[in-house]
């Protein structure tokens, strides 16, 4: 992976962050969120975090850290939230708090209450002793991580400079168990979170960002040493067949449908999407989650399979048999829930087509981008799992859990 670091471009924000009357730490942060979210092999349509600790005038410590609903790939000065950090270093010693309580300590430490809410992970950023925090969905990361067994690989690959944490819900949680294996290990210069992506931390922001970009190259190296080659992100070569598309139509937007309203299709076949869709057991990998367990609040814990040339009749029975593989994972999943869950609609958002390519729906083009740009990712993530092992995300228990959390809801709602 290289490097998109700019010393000129890097100056020029400090100077735009100092003309706005900002921080020079807070204009650094601005363009090394942005040369993040910039790379598809790091971050996609909001996912990752960023964060700047600085101390302001009166000598207190606040912590500028992305706000949900901003990409990093376009994010301003209002996309990072300014937090004072005494209460959240607090909050490592106090009792666990609940999903809304962390909400709320998040909100009422903003300098601004106008800003949007703190990221969830915002509590591990602030309780990590450095300046500068990335945090990531690396693609060459994300194919080992979602493999079983890996601490002894992750210690044979980056010996003590990552530290091993393993998988942990979004939030409170993982913030908690994030602060102890760092201070089990105060040497590292960065955490590896089974099944999630990387952390990144360091005083300066390019020594944080150089390391983020050494760690994934670390990643890439080592499939690379398994002889597993990671493609690149890849433009579709070829169109949808009409007939499909006018048939997938008439069967996503009949009456009842969320898309009943507005539909529309973001049709990807990329070399590696092929190479996914034409394995003999793409169904058995497909059902098994998404490649990071935020993926699934965008296409849903699995897709719709369909044969090539499907008919409308039996388009119709995939979706009912998708209809009700979807209710049985919801019920079973939602009587052992803490609390009520009411389910979402039973619909996917990304439908595979057997040895041709793969569809992102939404109700607007936005929103089916979204679901495609994930699926072109997933592949090349999954093809290359796959080669070096097996690929093995989030149990479907911590799947739907991820679908179902509310903090995971709201930000949804709000986008």
């Amino acid at each position: 992976m290289q490097s998109r670091w700019n010393g000129d471009e890097a100056n020029r924000f400090i100077q735009a962050a100092l003309d706005a009357g900002q921080s020079q730490a807070l204009g650094l942060r601005i363009y090394t969120s942005r040369i993040i979210g910039q790379d598809p092999d790091l971050v996609l349509h909001g996912g990752g975090n960023t964060s700047a600790k600085v101390t302001d005038a009166d000598g207190n410590e606040i912590m500028h850290i992305k706000g949900s609903g901003w990409d990093l790939d376009t994010i301003e000065a209002p996309g990072l939230p300014a937090v004072r950090m005494e209460p959240l270093i607090a909050a490592r010693d106090g009792g666990k708090l609940s999903d809304p309580e962390m909400v709320a300590l998040l909100r009422s430490a903003l300098l601004d209450p106008a800003s949007p809410n703190p990221s969830v992970e915002a509590l591990l950023h602030a309780f990590l002793p450095f300046r500068f925090v990335d945090h990531t969905h690396a693609t060459a990361a994300l194919a080992l991580a979602n493999q079983p067994d890996m601490r002894e690989t992750v210690q044979r690959v980056y010996g003590d400079r990552l530290a091993w944490v393993p998988y942990v819900m979004p939030g409170f949680d993982l913030s908690i168990e994030g602060d102890k294996v760092y201070r089990d290990h105060p040497g590292c210069e960065g955490l590896w979170l089974e099944n999630h992506g990387l952390f990144s931390f360091a005083d300066t922001a390019e020594a944080s960002y150089e390391l983020m970009i050494e760690f994934a190259t670390m990643a890439e190296q080592e499939l690379a040493r398994a002889g597993v080659t990671l493609e690149g992100p890849q433009q579709s070569d070829r169109d949808a067949d009409p007939a499909l598309v006018e048939r997938l139509q008439a069967a996503l937007t009949r009456p009842g449908s969320p898309f009943a309203k507005g539909l529309s299709l973001d049709y990807r076949s990329t070399p590696a999407i092929r190479r996914h869709v034409s394995k003999p057991e793409v169904e058995d990998i497909a059902l098994r989650g998404t490649v990071t367990p935020d993926h699934v609040i965008r296409i849903k814990p699995f897709p719709l399979i369909l044969d090539a040339g499907a008919s409308e009749a039996e388009i119709d029975q995939a979706l009912a048999g998708y209809i009700e593989r979807y209710t049985a994972y919801f019920e079973r999943n939602a009587a052992k829930a803490s609390e009520p869950k009411t389910m979402l609609d039973a619909y996917p958002r990304v439908v595979l087509v057997r040895g041709e390519g793969m569809f992102g729906l939404g109700n607007n083009a936005k929103s089916a981008k979204i679901a495609g740009d994930l699926i072109e990712q997933s592949t090349r993530v999954m093809n290359a799992a796959e080669a070096y092992g097996r690929f093995t995300p989030i149990s479907e228990p911590d799947l739907f859990d991820m679908e179902y959390w509310s903090l995971e809801q709201a930000k949804l709602k709000s986008a």
